[in-house]
């Protein structure tokens, strides 16, 4: 997955790339954690989810694993790479839930909310 999101950063500093292609994610459905310059756009932390993880995200409220046809979303399931909502991010992180991040593509921007070493507590994409 080495396509670039425009000229937007990850937290890194580097260039934004894909997080996933299938399942389609992204806040616009192109594959990308991306803003594209619009206000409020926040699913922007690039995770690669667990069973564990979408049952809490499904106890509090947000069912990312049911399938839902008429919005063309097959729901998640162990192993999908999916852009989660920041604060939601941060709540499994509070809650020590978190799913391991792919830091190259997750928006700069998250780090106005988590700190760079507590998303790299978590990297997929570190060696």
């Amino acid at each position: 997955m080495a396509e670039q999101a425009h000229s937007e950063k990850n937290v890194l500093g580097g260039p934004l790339m894909a997080c996933s292609f299938a399942p389609l994610t992204g806040y616009f459905r192109d594959g990308c954690c991306a803003m594209r310059g619009v206000e409020g756009v926040a699913h922007l932390v690039c995770v690669k989810v667990t069973d564990e993880f979408l049952e809490f995200s499904r106890q509090r409220g947000n069912d990312l694993s049911t399938p839902r046809p008429e919005l063309r979303f097959r729901g998640l399931k162990e192993g999908d790479r999916w852009c989660l909502h920041v604060l939601r991010f941060v709540e499994a992180l509070s809650a020590g839930m978190t799913p391991q991040v792919v830091l190259e593509s997750t928006h700069e921007s998250v780090l106005k909310f988590v700190p760079l070493e507590a998303l790299k507590l978590h990297a997929l994409d570190l060696h």
